[in-house]
């Protein structure tokens, strides 16, 4: 098959369904493989997206120690509670709606009841920090940027506000689509979309900042 017709097939009718199916199946296959608590399985998947998920946990929590923590827990209730996923969503949807909430149930402990809260009342662990997780499977965000362009971002996002550094790095870093987001937060959409939006509005001075910061630092 050559270039064009190749290129062509992706555009015909059915393509766009039929890959929608492939990943139907694939899903329906992880949950019921995770019904039978296949340990293969679950040794695949941790594989796959260890890092998009500690990538996910450190810029939720801000705290390496937390999250590293936390990692090992989510992959302990996917372990023991895979039977409750179904396999109509995304395995990543439901995996980070469980990192998630185990976040929010740390905040509790410490009298905060949600990221909603901790949005409101900022604190010690939503200090900047700077860190590198190692992923051969580069989402759209590390595509389109270079290393330096990473860091810089990867530092702006961290100075955000928890609620909308969540959804820009569930929409750039992990390409979940709004709607997943929507699962993962238990926001409405028109939610999630305002705080991309006013969450894309904020990072704009942090990496104009981080920006000059670097070209000074060059010039010296």
């Amino acid at each position: 098959m050559s270039t064009v017709s190749a290129i062509r097939s992706l555009f015909a009718p059915g393509a766009v369904s039929a890959a929608e199916e492939q990943v139907r199946q694939e899903n329906l296959a992880v949950a019921e493989g995770l019904k039978r608590q296949d340990v293969g399985l679950i040794d695949e998947l941790i594989v796959r997206f260890q890092h998009r998920l500690l990538r996910y946990l450190l810029f939720l929590t801000g705290n390496r120690e937390m999250a590293e923590d936390l990692f090992q827990e989510v992959w302990m209730r996917v372990l023991t509670r895979g039977g409750q996923f179904n396999g109509k969503a995304r395995f990543e949807t439901w995996l980070f709606t469980i990192a998630r909430n185990l976040v929010i149930d740390q905040r509790r402990k410490r009298t905060m009841s949600s990221l909603d809260e901790l949005f409101e009342a900022g604190g010690d662990d939503d200090r900047p920090m700077t860190f590198e997780v190692a992923d051969h499977e580069p989402g759209p965000f590390d595509r389109m940027s270079n290393v330096e362009d990473r860091e810089q971002i990867g530092i702006a996002l961290l100075k955000l506000d928890t609620l909308y550094r969540e959804v820009l790095v569930l929409r750039f870093h992990e390409d979940l689509s709004l709607e997943e987001i929507a699962k993962v937060t238990r926001a409405p959409l028109s939610t999630v979309k305002s705080r991309l939006y006013r969450g894309m509005a904020s990072i704009k001075p942090h990496l104009e900042r981080e920006r000059a910061q670097a070209h000074r630092r060059e010039a010296v």
